[in-house]
């Protein structure tokens, strides 16, 4: 019996051919054969500029922060970001210090690259 991928998406074990796709039955995740088994794991802004550890990027939309009254406001300038796995963060890539605010996580969607 030949061995199948895991999905890229939860990393599930239990995947499945069908046809010319695999499946995942715990996340409904399809995706092609003739796709590469290398996920990218690149983290891009809202321009699609690939980010690093350690750049500077600049808050591209008002963001409330979940649980305050305190505001992420347009342009706020980032420095120094970390990126995380947002796979165990729930859609969040960058782990941030927001000047006035403190320690953030943020979505890589939401802001653009200095």
């Amino acid at each position: 019996m030949s061995q199948l991928p895991n999905c890229p998406e939860c990393n599930s074990e239990y995947s499945y051919e069908d046809g010319n796709m695999y499946v995942c039955p715990e996340c409904a995740h399809e995706w092609s054969k003739n796709e590469g088994t290398e996920a990218d794991n690149s983290v891009k802004d809202s321009n699609g500029n690939i980010l690093q550890d350690g750049d500077t990027i600049t808050v591209t939309k008002d963001l409330k922060i979940k649980g305050s009254s305190s505001v992420v406001k347009v342009g706020t300038k980032v420095k120094n970001i970390r990126l995380i796995d947002p796979a165990e963060n729930a859609d969040h890539d960058i782990a941030c210090k927001v000047p006035s605010l403190g320690a953030l996580k943020l979505k890589s969607k939401h802001v653009k690259k200095v």
